[in-house]
């Protein structure tokens, strides 16, 4: 769950809210009781990529195949005129 905390709070306790990110602990910033910013734990690099690239292949390895037949090149790129 994400803690809110106001920007001039989050000014003050930087070092202490870096502390809890460390733990896993994500806030939501707030100016004027809006939300603005957001400090969560960084994903390691590339997490995010593998992620999107298992999600396509799994979707597309659950995909049936549509046989559509032959077209020819006017066919295939008359939107585009």
């Amino acid at each position: 769950m994400e803690k809110a905390v106001s920007a001039a709070d989050a000014n003050r306790r930087f070092s202490q809210l870096l502390h809890g990110v460390r733990q896993g602990r994500s806030y939501i910033v707030t100016s004027h009781g809006r939300p603005v910013a957001k400090i969560s734990p960084a994903d390691e690099p590339g997490n995010i990529e593998a992620g999107a690239r298992k999600a396509l292949l799994d979707r597309l390895r659950h995909q049936t195949a549509v046989k559509i037949g032959r077209w020819t090149r006017d066919e295939l790129y008359e939107d585009a005129r």
